[in-house]
């Protein structure tokens, strides 16, 4: 790639990294290939379609939840290893606002590879709660869909002006109410929800209009 056209790339990439962290994935293209400096025509060049704008932006935080994941299941403390994953991935979260959807979303073009370590990824963490219960640290009542559950929740911060000390406070007490010794209470039937539900709970479009 020739060094100016490589420079315009970058300047997408830039420009499209602060646009999701501050307004969400929805940012119209128009408006990332104004604040990159650069033709419209010139961000459909080097990016078809926003789905593959969304994948630039998120790989290293896609990467940064499995590695997270392959992680807390080679901790020999499967509670330790359970609290790795739930603070990092709301952390992510809470940090990127577009992140939700390039986490869960299925792109066209990649479908079924996604879906596939998406489904691996749900399997790891049904894993990784198994053996925190097993070890006694994790409440028994816990299901792994109650993972959606606490990202629904943790989503609704990115609004807020400041939402990682937020993020942490919540995550904070959500952990402690996970613990085997809190389990005061018995809880309600689990909502079954999957990692999927995320996506219809919000906005993303996968538009690819100039708009």
């Amino acid at each position: 790639m020739r060094a100016d056209a490589e420079r315009n790339r970058q300047r997408i990439v830039d420009a499209a990294r602060e646009a999701f962290a501050r307004h969400g994935v929805e940012v119209p293209m128009a408006a990332i290939a104004r604040k990159a400096g650069v033709g419209v025509a010139t961000l459909y060049r080097r990016f078809p379609t926003r789905d593959e704008l969304v994948r630039e932006i998120f790989a290293d935080q896609l990467q940064a939840c499995t590695a997270a994941l392959e992680e807390a299941l080679d901790d020999p403390d499967p509670w330790r290893g359970f609290c790795h994953v739930i603070e990092k991935v709301c952390a992510l979260q809470a940090a990127e606002r577009g992140f939700t959807e390039a986490f869960l979303n299925a792109f066209p073009d990649a479908a079924a590879d996604h879906s596939r370590r998406r489904l691996q990824g749900e399997r790891g963490f049904a894993a990784l709660v198994r053996r925190a219960q097993s070890a006694g640290a994790l409440r028994k009542d816990f299901h792994p869909s109650d993972l959606t559950v606490v990202l629904l929740a943790n989503s609704a911060l990115a609004a807020t002006p400041d939402p990682a000390p937020a993020s942490r406070r919540l995550v904070g007490y959500l952990l402690d109410s996970f613990r085997a010794d809190a389990a005061h209470t018995p809880l309600s039937p689990p909502t079954g929800l999957g990692l999927g539900h995320l996506l219809r709970t919000g906005h993303h479009t996968g538009r690819d209009s100039n708009e």
